[in-house]
C-alpha cells in the first residue's frame, strides 16, 4: 500500500510539473498534452524498467546466499547446526532447547530453515521483479493521469493555477496517507511531499516561462 501510494505520488510530481512547464511557456494545450501524455508514458516505463533492475539484482543476491548456504550444509552440517541453534539463543532460547529446534528444523527443511533464519529469507519476500516492474509501472501511470484530466477538462488559461492545486491537494492526501500506512506522522509527511511538489512545480513552472521568452 505504502510502495503504491508513493508510486502514485512520482507520477503526480513528475507529470503535474513537466505539464506546469510547459504551459508556463505559452504552449498550446495540444502542446502541453502531449508533452504530458509522453511524460506519462516515459515516466512509468523508467519506474518499470528501474524497479525490475532493482529487485532482479535483489534477486541475483538472493540466490547466490542460497547456494552458498547449499555447499556450507553439504560441507559442513554438524557446523551449521551450530549456527543455527546460536541464532535461537540469541532470540532468548534456552541451549538445549534451541539445539532441539535446530535439529527438528534442520531434519525438516535445512536449507529452508537457514535461509529463514540466518539470511531473513522467506518464500513471501522473495525478489518478484515483473511483479515490481508492473506496480510501479501502474501507480506511477494513475498518478500520472490525475494532472493530465485537469488539464483536458480545464481551459487553458486555469490549466496552472488548477493543475498546481488540484495536483497539491492530492499530494497532500497521498502524503498522509502514506506516512499513516508506515507508522509517521501524517502531517509531517503530507508536509514533506507537499512542500516538494510544490517546489518542483514553481521550479519547471519559472524555467518553462524563461524559455517561453527566449523562444
Amino acid at each position: 500500500m505504502r510502495a503504491a501510494v508513493l508510486g502514485a505520488n512520482d507520477g503526480i510530481v513528475s507529470t503535474a510539473s513537466l505539464v506546469v512547464g510547459v504551459a508556463a511557456a505559452g504552449a498550446a494545450r495540444s502542446s502541453v498534452l502531449v508533452a504530458g501524455i509522453a511524460g506519462l508514458v516515459a515516466g512509468a516505463m523508467s519506474m518499470a524498467a528501474g524497479e525490475y533492475v532493482s529487485v532482479s539484482s535483489q534477486g541475483d543476491t538472493e540466490k547466490a546466499d542460497l547456494e552458498r548456504e547449499r555447499n556450507e550444509l553439504k560441507s559442513d552440517e554438524p557446523f551449521e547446526r551450530k549456527e543455527l541453534a546460536a541464532i535461537y539463543v540469541g532470540r532468548g532460547l534456552d541451549s538445549s532447547l534451541a539445539d532441539q529446534v535446530a535439529d527438528q528444523l534442520m531434519a525438516h527443511d535445512a536449507l529452508g530453515a537457514h535461509a529463514r533464519d540466518e539470511l531473513g529469507l522467506s518464500k513471501m519476500h522473495r525478489a518478484r521483479p515483473i511483479q515490481a516492474a508492473l506496480a510501479s509501472a501502474a501507480t506511477f501511470a494513475v498518478g500520472a493521469a490525475m494532472p493530465l484530466a485537469i488539464v483536458g477538462l480545464s481551459p487553458l488559461s486555469s490549466t496552472i493555477p488548477l493543475v498546481a492545486g488540484g495536483s497539491l491537494a492530492f499530494l497532500t492526501l497521498l502524503g498522509g496517507i502514506a506516512a499513516r500506512v508506515g507508522g509517521a506522522n501524517s502531517l509531517v509527511g503530507a508536509a514533506r511531499v507537499t512542500f516538494w511538489g510544490a517546489l518542483a512545480m514553481a521550479l519547471t513552472a519559472a524555467i518553462g516561462a524563461m524559455f517561453g521568452k527566449v523562444v
